[in-house]
């Protein structure tokens, strides 16, 4: 099952599974994804029950909610700020070759082995402990709360002041925290993580200032089991003509962690588990436009197209307003 959320003509949310013919059928009672996860938990039942029981009559047209600017994140909170949005990288059989070019263009091939290299073999050594076992701590970042993530088709902010804005196509696991603090996974999304890889690489502890950037994922949540091989097409167009391409290989079968692991180190603090808040959690990239030479512009397009999650996922990157902020004595 994938959901897509939106608004109709007048203005009201509504929840809507994609059926074989491309149409949304729409939810009865609960009006958002985060309202039907919460009539799950309390029910005791799966998310996937709780949709199917509500499915009605009521039909909407894909294709014009897209083309009329109505599509929605897939999840949301009514509280914004309590929309937690994280990440980790150096998980994919790929990442750190990607990030090591990096490195490269920045510092020169003598360079020293990176500390990006060293974690990306830690996850190799311990990345998939056996069941019931605790494998070694991957890489983790804090990229904001609800008010950075932008709906699919919707522009991407560059800032004034970033050195660069690249894709970083990865899968997004969602979450919500239970009345008892128990973490609920609710789906997946085919996200674009959306960063600054010229910042990140001058330093690796520029990190942090280069991941606060606006992201996107959708437009479809997958509800269930997500596939131990996923693949699709990565590409940025320019002008309408696509200006690179690169294949998105995802799932377990193609990480250097399991998806478990990576979740017990994200929820093991207790600030993660507070009753009633979501989660976003971007679980790497395995390759980078900017590793092969690409440097994007504005006006230029993201598109990912990951079949496992129906619709692509694009976005159009756009240039800001330098800000100037002042802060105030009182």
């Amino acid at each position: 099952m994938r959901l897509v959320q939106f608004t109709n003509r007048r203005g009201e949310r509504r929840v809507g599974a994609v059926g074989a013919d491309g149409e949304l059928r729409l939810t009865t009672r609960e009006h958002t994804v985060y309202d039907l996860a919460q009539a799950a938990i309390s029910s005791g039942i799966s998310l996937d029950e709780v949709v199917s029981g509500q499915l009605g009559d009521e039909r909407e047209d894909y294709d014009a909610i897209v083309a009329e600017g109505r599509i929605l994140p897939p999840l949301d909170h009514p509280e914004p700020a309590r929309f937690l949005i994280t990440g980790t990288g150096l998980t994919h059989l790929g990442s750190a070759d990607a990030r090591d070019r990096m490195h490269d263009l920045a510092h020169g091939p003598e360079a020293e082995m990176t500390d990006s290299m060293k974690i990306f073999r830690m996850g190799l050594d311990g990345g998939k402990p056996a069941e019931g076992e605790i494998g070694v701590q991957p890489e983790w970042f804090f990229k904001g709360v609800g008010t950075c993530v932008v709906p699919p088709e919707a522009p991407l902010p560059l800032p004034s002041f970033a050195l660069a804005g690249g894709e970083e196509a990865e899968i997004v696991g969602l979450y919500l925290i239970g009345p008892d603090g128990t973490p609920w996974r609710l789906g997946f999304a085919i996200g674009n993580e959306f960063s600054d890889q010229v910042t990140e690489a001058q330093n690796y502890l520029y990190l942090a200032h280069s991941k606060l950037r606006a992201c996107s994922f959708g437009p479809e949540m997958l509800v269930g089991t997500l596939p131990q091989n996923v693949e699709g097409r990565i590409q940025i167009l320019r002008d309408g003509a696509s200006i690179w391409q690169g294949e998105f290989l995802s799932g377990e079968a193609n990480m250097s962690h399991s998806i478990q692991n990576l979740e017990h180190y994200h929820f093991r603090y207790e600030m993660f588990r507070r009753p009633g808040d979501l989660h976003a959690y971007f679980f790497g990239a395995a390759i980078l436009s900017c590793a092969n030479g690409v440097t994007t512009m504005a006006g230029d397009v993201f598109e990912i197209d990951v079949p496992v999650f129906g619709r692509p996922l694009r976005n159009a990157m756009i240039s800001s307003e330098p800000v100037t902020v002042k802060v105030r004595q009182l």
